[in-house]
């Protein structure tokens, strides 16, 4: 397989270039906590995360411990409140929840005390420190930089999806930001279902620390290395990710009771939590316009608008296999959906590269994708066209992470990153599954072909789509 065109990974330390990297996070971080009213910061609006609180604290914990402390060596701003907020994952269960939490959170003037000392430990190190040391295990090629940039970037999607669980009356949106109810015709009409086959071919997952590798990349996480080939099978794949109208043809045609559609697990989720739509679904009457009835409606970041139809349906793993059973599809395994996403016809025998992205080579921008927070919520599936993959597939990047088939597990070569050993090794326990793409509040940094997200089966709060694949006739 031919490397991919980013071939050359030229590591040159460009130090203005990660203080304006850094210096974007804190503000967009900063906007985002601004949108709260203060008597939500002490609330968990996700039961199995951490209070928002937390949150705050932790991003700037973070780039301490993993630049400052594990990297350059140097003290921190203060031990007991990076102890408190090392460390920010998703718990098991409520009583894992429950035992995380912290007897006494500190004020929120002292999380602001302590966020702006660690702000000016890294903009010290990041403007002057040795951060690139050749062989450091945490320093080599700027790894702890990096790790801490895009870490902050990262929580910053999870904020929002927190967020959105909150009533709207308790934040404010950003002046400017674009509205879910400017609604259009064509949110409401969705394009008529395509298929594209996929012929068989090679596709390459991962990526390679090195030029000359296969998908070289200046920075990556454990978990998308090595670089390795796979052989795919032809298969088809539908070139719209599953409507909110295609779900609700789902669930009218009873398929939250029908038990053959289920795995056990997202049987006994379904049961157990009396799931019965999607969670960014709400039925509602429109009382402004005296209208009892009630109706589906979107439960957007800060307001609810009557569902559109042709936006991707935002659903768990187990809602979007139940799905896939119905129509007699299935999920695209991770290698299928790189097939689908990166190949070309002349890169299945290794002729000729992989895409950088699903349409090409350029970066990420609106006229392609729905990606680094040009809105806080979809679009109507197919409403980026020049965004198509080779076999014309749409928003493969964007719009929505796409759920797989694939269980999350270490590639060939893994081996746990020194800036943050615990990132992907915790989860490799065969519960999660991995997402590929981006949603519309992923940061355009993390959109790579090797880049991983993964989520438990039953995990319903992220910004996740799907499509369905099945093997030709």
């Amino acid at each position: 397989m031919a490397t991919s065109s980013s071939s050359a990974v030229a590591h040159a330390l460009d130090r203005d270039s990660l203080i304006a990297w850094f210096e974007k996070n804190r503000t967009r971080s900063a906007q985002l906590f601004a949108m709260l009213d203060a008597d939500t910061y002490y609330t968990r609006p996700i039961s199995l995360r951490n209070p928002i609180v937390f949150y705050e604290g932790h991003l700037p914990a973070f780039n301490v411990i993993v630049l400052i402390k594990r990297g350059l060596g140097l003290p921190g701003v203060d031990e007991r409140l990076e102890r408190l907020f090392a460390r920010g994952i998703d718990p098991e269960d409520e009583q894992a929840a429950s035992a995380n939490a912290a007897s006494a959170w500190p004020t929120r003037e002292a999380v602001l005390d302590y966020a702006r000392a660690a702000d000016d430990l890294m903009r010290d190190a990041l403007r002057s420190a040795k951060i690139d040391r050749p062989g450091h295990p945490v320093l080599d090629r700027a790894e702890g930089a990096y790790t801490a940039l895009e870490h902050e970037a990262m929580h910053q999607e999870t904020l929002l999806y927190m967020w959105h669980r909150l009533p709207h009356a308790t934040k404010t949106a950003p002046e400017g930001s674009p509205r879910a109810s400017a609604l259009t015709a064509a949110d409401n009409t969705p394009p008529a279902p395509r298929v594209a086959h996929v012929p068989a071919g090679r596709t390459t997952l991962g990526a390679s620390r090195h030029a000359g590798g296969l998908n070289p990349v200046p920075f990556g996480w454990d978990n998308e290395f090595d670089a390795h080939v796979h052989d795919v099978p032809a298969f088809d794949i539908d070139v719209y990710n599953v409507t909110n109208a295609d779900f609700l043809r789902f669930m009218e045609a009873g398929g939250y009771d029908r038990r053959e559609l289920w795995t056990e697990d997202g049987w006994h989720w379904r049961e157990s939590q009396n799931i019965t739509h999607p969670i960014f679904w709400e039925r509602r009457a429109d009382q402004a316009a005296g209208n009892s009835e009630q109706a589906w409606y979107w439960r957007g970041q800060f307001e609810y608008v009557p569902l559109p139809l042709a936006w991707p349906v935002y659903v768990s793993h187990a809602e979007a296999s139940a799905y896939a059973e119905w129509v007699g599809g299935r999920l695209p395994t991770e290698a299928e959906y790189h097939r689908a996403a990166f190949g070309t016809p002349q890169s299945g025998d290794g002729r000729g590269p992989e895409r950088e992205y699903p349409w090409g080579d350029a970066p990420p921008d609106a006229t392609r994708a729905n990606v680094d927070f040009e809105r806080w919520d979809p679009v109507a599936v197919g409403s980026r066209p020049l965004g198509a993959s080779a076999w014309g597939v749409e928003d493969l990047a964007g719009n929505g992470w796409e759920w797989t088939s694939t269980i999350f597990e270490p590639f060939p070569g893994f081996k746990p990153m020194a800036a943050y050993p615990e990132y992907s090794a915790d989860f490799f326990d065969g519960q999660h599954y991995v997402m590929k793409g981006a949603s519309p509040v992923t940061a355009k940094e993390l959109v790579r072909p090797s880049f991983r997200n993964w989520f438990r089966h039953t995990y319903p709060y992220v910004y996740a789509s799907f499509r369905c694949v099945r093997d030709p006739r």
